[in-house]
């Protein structure tokens, strides 16, 4: 159940990814509102594939949570640099673009840079990615587990006395932990102490 349930959630979930990525390449690319219509689109399909994984059941259900670990350690550097290259992009000679392309010559990253752009939608979709991975579950919920470890510890047998051969013999507990002969043997301890006394009240006659 848990595997036919995962792969209709990838299954339905690519779809819409593809659906978003179509809809990216119906846009111009020509003016900036267009490229990054684009981006936005194609880093949403990324989200898309990590929320399947997410909603499928890949972390054994319960509610989505915002990792914050995740968020700083793997995402926001991924997302910086991501960002840069996109800003770089840029149709037109912006503000954006000419101080990005300024800044990465200062730091001797402009070749890099420029090598990446032919692959700013792949960038766009691996941001969104692991933008999804950020999220996890807390897992399933697990009700009375006081009430189940205290069953448990009613249940578990009380080292009793040696049988025959040697071996010790398992004496089952009441509720409040004590074995079940126990009422028994204070009823034996209280009527050899009632004998005792009578015995000795005949001596003293």
């Amino acid at each position: 159940m848990y595997g036919l349930t995962r792969a209709t959630t990838t299954l339905v979930f690519s779809a819409a990814a593809g659906l978003l990525i179509w809809l990216a390449t119906q846009i111009s690319n020509d003016h900036i509102g267009g490229y990054w219509a684009r981006v936005g689109l194609v880093a949403g399909a990324g989200l898309l594939m990590a929320l399947s994984q997410l909603l499928g059941g890949w972390t054994k259900w319960g509610w989505p949570r915002l990792s914050i670990a995740v968020f700083i350690t793997a995402f926001i550097p991924v997302a910086i640099v991501s960002l840069w290259i996109v800003l770089a992009g840029e149709p037109g000679s912006g503000w954006f673009h000419n101080h990005v392309m300024s800044w990465s010559r200062d730091i001797h990253v402009s070749g890099l840079v420029t090598d990446f752009l032919y692959y700013i939608p792949v960038l766009a979709f691996g941001t969104g990615l692991v933008f999804g991975f950020s999220f996890d579950t807390t897992g399933p919920v697990v009700r009375d587990r006081d009430l189940v470890v205290e069953r448990d510890r009613e249940a578990a047998p009380v080292e009793g006395r040696r049988g025959l051969f040697g071996r010790r013999t398992a004496t089952p507990t009441t509720t409040d932990g004590r074995a079940a002969d126990e009422p028994l043997t204070v009823d034996r301890d209280a009527t050899t102490t009632s004998t005792d006394r009578s015995s000795d009240r005949e001596t003293v006659k």
